[in-house]
């Protein structure tokens, strides 16, 4: 039994073929699966999926990449979804400083932290876990997320592209870490060690469907049940068989996300 930690299956490329998607899910023995949000628009999309479906559930959050002008981020906004059965999670938020062109725009990058601690907020008043995002701003990140409290709520870092020495950071800081196929791909020594060493009571696996398929179908639509590919890639890096790693990723993502029920 395995979970996919995160994918995104109201984006058109899955949420168009979506039954078959989940007999796929079945058939590779992927029980659950988490659509996260990234956008205000997206989020009734997501929830109504997870509705349907009695497997799937729901995040709420906007994604650190989306600036979007003629809307404003409130407390309101994201609380109003909070109870909602299936919404088990706030996120994915964080910061991304990828696309940040040159030092001095780098510098203020204050409208990212002040969404972020919102998030954080909202979280921890809800107690829902967070989703986070972190691309050239793990620093930071770690700040905002050390100073506001988010161990309070619980958190996992999704898509972990970071350094061992990183990693380590959030394991002391008490937060989970999530690998997603970029695992399999041959230049991913760095994250083969940080999957290598993540104790298997921290660890979760991920798709972030439609994106980043595993080898060997890597450059094709990722979907949930290629997670079993990420997951036996991981088993062997830490010398385990797909079950104890299957059964350990499956637990901690039940205990992360404790409003998901089995």
């Amino acid at each position: 039994m395995l979970v996919d930690s995160h994918c995104h299956l109201n984006f058109d490329e899955l949420y168009n073929n979506l039954d078959s998607y989940l007999q796929q899910m079945k058939t590779n023995k992927v029980t659950h699966a988490l659509c996260v949000g990234t956008r205000p628009d997206n989020l009734e999309k997501i929830i109504n999926i997870a509705d349907k479906y009695e497997n799937i559930f729901a995040s709420v959050g906007i994604h650190p990449d989306e600036k979007l002008e003629n809307f404003t981020l409130t407390h309101e906004f994201l609380s109003q979804y909070v109870s909602h059965p299936k919404v088990i999670a706030i996120g994915e938020t964080g910061l991304d400083y990828y696309r940040v062109d040159g030092p001095a725009e780098k510098k203020d990058m204050r409208w990212q932290h002040e969404r972020f601690i919102l998030h954080i907020d909202v979280a921890k008043q809800a107690k829902l876990p967070l989703i986070i995002h972190t691309r050239e701003s793990i620093d930071d990140t770690l700040t905002i997320m050390g100073e506001h409290g988010a161990i309070e709520a619980g958190a996992v870092m999704h898509c972990f592209t970071e350094n061992l020495a990183n990693a380590k950071r959030v394991l002391d800081m008490g937060f989970y870490i999530s690998i997603s196929g970029i695992v399999t791909f041959k230049n991913a020594a760095t994250i083969q060690e940080v999957a290598k060493y993540v104790p298997l009571d921290r660890l979760l696996v991920e798709t972030d469907a439609p994106f980043l398929a595993p080898t060997p179908f890597r450059g094709k639509t990722n979907h949930p049940a290629l997670v079993l590919h990420t997951a036996q890639f991981v088993a062997d890096l830490k010398g385990i068989s797909l079950e104890t790693l299957a059964h350990a990723t499956t637990n901690n993502f039940f205990t992360l996300f404790n409003k998901a029920q089995k």
